[in-house]
């Protein structure tokens, strides 16, 4: 069978924290002149902007790159519309709001199958764990592609709660591992990880999880897998003359030149056993010298072959 490539982005949103009743068409109607030089460059650097500011950017960026499944973290719903209204009806999207469990629809990339559990010790029903910042939840996709399937899982950690983040990692890596070997096929996890690194590559032991949550995503006994199966971050695996662009992922509004918040918080990893291959990497920009941040966080594409 052919090899197949696939190209990935993950980009943590930054939620719409200033909302309006600025329309997209009306955001598109107020760009500046494309030839017109911005007043000053960098102009307000430190400043966020509103998502009716940001968006026509970040929707450029990402048909840009064009990566045929993206995952977000932080976007509300509405944020998630007004791309699929500039991406056109070619793009959907899968998921659901994680305060309420409601929303959902179709994806991009011929979807089979999506669901979506809470990262909490009662992962079934929606809920918040205790002395977290807010709900956090991990949406699991099936895809078909060139007749091959695999399974991405997209989630963004608390940045509050420790213990959250352990448990966290520990549900989504049990059931990556269910995945990979149900389906033998690549399983990349995205996301904003505030802390759950060492769990999800095997240097610290996951912890107790929900009984019945291991219990429907038990590896069966004809399907085993190797005993340390854990998961790869691909910017380590990939061949260095292959990753591009900046190593901080999290920026914050900051200055220019102020790198004190910054951080590789955003991740694409794959589950070790599947044989798959990561052949590019890249953490692109979020600011440019209009001075308007796209978001506090940089995009992250990864390619696959599998």
């Amino acid at each position: 069978m052919a090899v197949t490539s696939l190209r990935l982005t993950t980009w943590n949103l930054r939620y719409d924290s200033q909302s309006n009743n600025i329309t997209v068409a009306n955001s598109i109607a107020n760009l500046p002149d494309r030839l017109q030089k911005p007043p000053l460059y960098y102009a307000d650097v430190s400043r966020e902007q509103p998502w009716s500011t940001r968006r026509i950017g970040v929707a450029a960026l990402l048909e840009f790159l064009g990566s045929p499944i993206i995952s977000f973290q932080e976007a509300l719903v509405r944020q998630v519309r007004d791309l699929k209204e500039l991406f056109g009806e070619d793009w959907d999207w899968a998921g659901v709001g994680r305060d309420d469990g409601i929303e959902r629809g179709e994806s991009v990339v011929e979807l089979k199958s999506w669901d979506t559990f809470w990262l909490t010790d009662t992962p079934f029903d929606v809920s918040k764990y205790p002395g977290a910042g807010s709900y956090r939840i991990c949406t699991v996709a099936h895809f078909t592609i060139d007749e091959k399937t695999f399974t991405l899982l997209n989630t963004h950690f608390d940045d509050q709660s420790d213990a959250q983040r352990r448990l966290a990692a520990s549900l989504i890596l049990y059931r990556a591992k269910y995945e990979a070997a149900t389906t033998q096929g690549p399983v990349p996890a995205e996301g904003s990880d505030n802390g759950a690194y060492q769990i999800f590559t095997g240097v610290l032991e996951p912890v107790t999880i929900n009984a019945t949550f291991a219990e429907k995503f038990a590896v069966p006994s004809d399907s085993p897998l190797p005993g340390d199966f854990k998961m790869l971050d691909t910017r380590g695996i990939i061949p260095r003359q292959k990753v591009f662009g900046h190593f901080a992922t999290y920026t914050g509004f900051s200055n220019l030149g102020y790198t004190g918040p910054y951080g590789r918080i955003d991740f694409v990893f794959g589950a070790s056993h599947v044989k798959w291959e990561s052949t590019a990497y890249k953490a692109d920009e979020a600011l440019y010298d209009d001075g308007v941040y796209l978001s506090d966080h940089r995009p992250v594409t990864v390619d696959l072959l599998f």
